[in-house]
């Protein structure tokens, strides 16, 4: 039987390490604590950050429930999932501003990118 260390499974989240993911979202969670900072895009890019995290159920765009942290490719389908309701519009069932926040995220996390998101200025 072989075994693996937890440590080295629960160590990623995406591309990412767990702690950089978990240090973005708590980064992001303080920026946004003000009333007037709590932006759509900065809900977006926390439920985006929680989910990858595990914590958040169920997906941010897709409603789609998943048992723990989601895998790499059921991220970046998330991520494609915002991407389409971005640019069509008949699609979208929240608001663009959210949208635009879980996909960042999500991308950052996915190694898409290596801008993630900031908090309001």
């Amino acid at each position: 039987m072989t075994t693996h260390s937890l440590s080295t499974t629960q160590a990623r989240v995406g591309v990412r390490d767990s702690a950089q993911v978990e240090q973005a979202f708590q980064r992001l969670e303080a920026g946004a604590a003000g009333p007037d900072q709590q932006t759509q895009y900065a809900r977006g890019a926390l439920a985006g950050y929680l989910w990858a995290l595990g914590r958040g159920e169920p997906a941010p765009i897709t409603a789609q429930e998943s048992d723990g942290a989601p895998g790499l490719e059921v991220m970046t389908a998330e991520t494609d999932a915002a991407i389409v309701q971005m640019e069509d519009s008949t699609q979208r069932t929240v608001p663009r501003d959210y949208l635009h926040g879980v996909h960042d995220a999500l991308a950052w996390v996915c190694g898409h990118t290596d801008n993630k998101p900031m908090t309001p200025h």
